[in-house]
């Protein structure tokens, strides 16, 4: 399993995210870790996420809290409109997000969480 495109983009202080971590053992099996906080997904990145899921909406995270501070549940928001805010914000970006063999997993959803499990054994 130690291979080194499975990778997971995620916050260190979030703890949703270090429970999911832990319960995948994404240390242990070698998975590569960006704290999207001090090392902000680059554009690159981003597109090729977007490539894997189908949309950058489905990327987006409604969750934050800039999210409503900035009023965008008012707005009508473009596929652009998320590229761009993921971009700028890194609490935009719906996490964790997860690479296993070119799959992508987006999220904390309990259903996504399991098929996540399930990829990784």
């Amino acid at each position: 399993m130690n291979d080194p495109m499975n990778k997971i983009y995620c916050l260190p202080t979030c703890d949703t995210c270090n429970r999911i971590l832990k319960e995948i053992q994404a240390k242990k099996k070698g998975f590569l870790l960006q704290d999207i906080k001090t090392e902000k997904i680059s554009p690159e990145q981003l597109d090729a996420l977007k490539n894997l899921t189908g949309s950058y909406e489905s990327l987006f995270s409604r969750r934050a809290l800039k999210y409503k501070e900035m009023g965008l549940k008012d707005k009508q928001l473009t596929e652009e409109d998320y590229r761009r805010l993921i971009l700028e914000e890194y609490t935009f970006l719906k996490r964790p997000v997860a690479l296993v063999r070119g799959k992508a997993f987006v999220g904390s959803e309990a259903a996504t969480v399991a098929a996540l499990k399930k990829a990784v054994k």
